[in-house]
């Protein structure tokens, strides 16, 4: 479940050593007060909202405004909770860190004695709908995914659009999920959706508009047929000028699709195309696990089948906001180091006295 959508701006500085240190002091001393006194679950949730983690990264005294509060809360509590042992755990990262997800949980896997396989393949397909199924501008970058040893997980994913300078963060949590049983992650999985800024002809194929459109891809990729033609229209469509457009699709109202400034590569697109003929997905969620399937074999496909069957995708934004220590850029004011370290032996001390009367009791 999709528990919402931050928007803020790109940042390109580095947190200093300095920083990152007491971050991830705090954020582990946090961490265990909160599951000390209401549990692991209860911390997962919180980070599964994207006002409190935005609360969280600020508290740690970080840009309040930037991508880069994403990717230093996320490693900062990476770090914390792997020094303890709380039964939660955060896999993943930025860039290439990200890629290492599936080879983390897998061993992650083993020692809680889970079946890592189904949280490897939780992982792959939130990063594939937010990538693919909706368009929005923002291309992965970042891929958190944090799970306890009871099975419950949540994915922290960030995205960037350089040409408009902000990043966009994605959440999802099971523990937001209603029904379980009948779940699909490629339809409405949010139940809060949060941002600053709405982005035009976003193509949502997870908005219950999208179903016709998804259904007919599905069957294009199940029927024997010949997509030689549509794939050349689109092709031609997306790299032809506008008599040759009108000419090619008389009918096909594209001029509202954001396909219409993309580059196809046709080779490739017949090739990803006929690869997922091969496969015969039966559903939305299987093709997307297909390997080489991705954002323009999504557009191509929906295209083929608003081309084929008159059924249109929803163009619509998914998108629906403390300062404890100061912030890294001075905002609004400067970290007071001194502080900052009171606090964190404030907590370390509170926790020590709490487990030391626990334990008398």
């Amino acid at each position: 479940m999709k528990t919402g959508i931050a928007t803020f701006s790109l940042d390109t500085g580095r947190c200093p050593q300095w920083l990152f240190r007491r971050m991830k002091k705090l954020a582990g001393i946090m961490s265990e007060l909160i599951i000390e006194e209401f549990g692991a679950d209860e911390l997962l949730k919180r980070l599964a909202d994207p006002i409190w983690f935005q609360s969280f990264g600020c508290a740690l005294a970080f840009d309040w405004n930037s991508s880069g509060l994403t990717i230093t809360t996320t490693a900062a509590l990476k770090e914390a909770l792997r020094e303890k042992d709380l039964g939660i755990y955060v896999c993943g990262g930025k860039g290439k860190t990200s890629r290492k997800t599936p080879n983390e949980i897998f061993h992650l896997g083993e020692k809680l004695n889970i079946d890592s396989d189904k949280y490897i393949k939780i992982s792959k397909i939130t990063a594939k709908v937010d990538n693919s199924l909706i368009q929005d501008g923002f291309n992965l970058y970042h891929h958190s995914f944090i799970l306890t040893n009871k099975g419950n997980w949540v994915v922290i994913q960030q995205g960037m659009n350089i040409e408009k300078g902000l990043a966009r963060r994605y959440h999802w949590c099971n523990l937001k999920i209603n029904d379980i049983e009948n779940f699909k992650f490629d339809e409405e999985p949010h139940s809060g959706i949060i941002s600053d800024m709405f982005i035009n002809r976003v193509l949502n194929l997870t908005d219950k508009e999208s179903q016709e459109n998804k259904k007919g891809i599905i069957k294009i990729l199940n029927e024997e047929n010949n997509l030689n033609n549509e794939i050349y229209s689109i092709f031609c469509y997306a790299n032809s000028n506008s008599f040759q457009k009108r000419f090619l699709l008389p009918d096909v109202e594209f001029h509202y699709h954001p396909v219409i400034e993309e580059k196809f590569d046709r080779k490739r697109l017949i090739e990803s195309i006929s690869k997922a003929k091969f496969f015969q997905p039966k559903t939305i969620e299987d093709l997307l696990m297909i390997n080489g399937v991705g954002p323009k074999t999504i557009r191509a496909l929906s295209l083929i089948s608003e081309i084929i069957y008159r059924v249109k995708p929803s163009y619509q934004d998914p998108a629906r906001y403390t300062f404890a220590h100061g912030g890294k850029d001075g905002i609004p004011f400067p970290v007071d180091r001194k502080t900052y370290d009171e606090v964190i032996n404030f907590y370390q001390k509170a926790i020590k006295i709490s487990k030391q009367q626990k334990f008398l009791i």
